[in-house]
């Protein structure tokens, strides 16, 4: 039996961050090397790591969420190897090297504690989906792991002209330096998304990625608002 599953036993460590398999990740734990993560995401863990659910500069900053779409999130610390997953979701693992990256909250796994972050609002919105959009906006130099429902695509924007159209619903994040606006829009459920009537997309231009999964957020996060 052990040979039977040898093939699923872990691998040695080569990054701070790195997936296990399609959906769980794997995080090198040291001393000074705090991680935010998912509070409820972890699985399993090897050496002695500790966990503080909901600290203080979480509880800072999540009082921004003001519309629900916070992610609730833990410091790790300690030395060993976390393993982290979200339901079976797709994990994306990032390495920002002096760069920036806004997620939406429902998607953000787990990040290095010592990147800046916060939470943002989506600028060009408002006035599409009453109090806008949300996100959590996470820069400088480290590692971000993102879940995705299915296998995301990552769209450069800077290929084209052409902009860019995204259900919000399906999207998971982007190069915070595009240029976001929105683009009503009469919809069938045969056709894009879910539900009938009115409803829009999110259009990016510029130079950037954005990350989009293939199965939408049930949150139904920005809808036309009469």
């Amino acid at each position: 039996m052990n040979q039977q599953l040898a093939g699923f036993a872990p691998t040695p460590v080569t990054a701070r961050m790195e997936n296990h398999g399609r959906a769980m990740l794997k995080v090198a734990m040291a001393t000074g090397q705090d991680l935010y993560a998912r509070t409820g995401s972890m699985v399993a863990y090897e050496g002695f790591i500790q966990y503080e659910p909901n600290p203080p500069a979480v509880r800072q900053i999540a009082s921004q969420w003001i519309t629900g779409e916070g992610a609730p999130l833990m410091k790790c610390a300690g030395d060993g190897l976390l393993y982290l997953a979200d339901y079976g979701a797709d994990v994306v693992v990032i390495n920002l090297d002096n760069d920036s990256l806004s997620v939406n909250g429902t998607n953000l796994l787990a990040f290095d504690g010592h990147l800046s972050w916060g939470v943002e609002r989506v600028k060009g919105l408002a006035k599409f989906a009453g109090q806008g959009l949300w996100n959590v906006g996470i820069q400088g130099t480290g590692w971000v792991a993102i879940t995705s429902r299915g296998t995301p695509i990552v769209v450069d924007c800077g290929r084209g002209e052409d902009e860019t159209y995204v259900d919000p619903d399906a999207l998971v994040a982007w190069s915070p330096n595009l240029k976001v606006k929105g683009k009503r829009s009469f919809k069938a459920s045969s056709l894009i998304g879910r539900g009938s009537g009115e409803a829009y997309q999110m259009a990016f231009s510029g130079q950037g990625i954005v990350v989009v999964q293939p199965s939408e957020d049930s949150t139904d996060r920005l809808r036309v608002r009469n």
